[in-house]
């Protein structure tokens, strides 16, 4: 039951969190900031894929320490599996290159990442999915044609990228 009531609450907790970060008042101290961060972190580890999202963001990207931010990669692969866009081509980003030794450089996740993201038309997925089989990247052969759907699938960048 408390699991229940935890995802319920969860949605309603991380707005209330995204309000408090975006203001002054989470900046005036550290004590506010590590306040909000745990809103989002009860929002996160309760499922909620905008929490998980944004939570392993900031952890992975602006987080101290290499503990934290690998942490946040985790945060940031259950956004993906859950399906959310910029989650999964950060994902791509980061098996492409690897982070510490939790995440090993693996193309075969970086490209798997790269398409879910870009199969919702994440701009950046895209281009780099063009990318890859305009220049035979990440595992795959050169492949004009798979190049030529890739820069078809987003409105922004067919004919721009041409």
């Amino acid at each position: 039951m408390k699991r229940i009531i935890n995802r319920l609450l969860s949605p309603p907790v991380f707005w209330l969190a995204s309000g408090l970060f975006h203001s002054p008042v989470a900046r005036s101290s550290a004590k506010r900031h590590h306040s909000v961060m745990k809103l989002f972190r009860f929002a996160a580890d309760n499922g909620y894929r905008p929490a998980l999202s944004l939570y392993g963001h900031l952890l992975h990207f602006r987080g101290d320490g290499i503990q934290s931010r690998v942490q946040g990669g985790m945060y940031i692969q259950q956004a993906a599996e859950q399906g959310d866009e910029k989650a999964q081509y950060q994902m791509g980003r980061i098996f492409e290159v690897g982070y510490e030794h939790y995440f090993q450089p693996d193309p075969a996740m970086a490209l798997r990442y790269y398409r879910m993201a870009a199969e919702q038309q994440h701009p950046l997925a895209v281009k780099r999915l063009i990318d890859v089989f305009e220049q035979g990247e990440l595992g795959e052969m050169a492949d004009a044609a798979a190049a030529h759907y890739w820069r078809q699938q987003t409105p922004v960048l067919a004919g721009g990228l041409g």
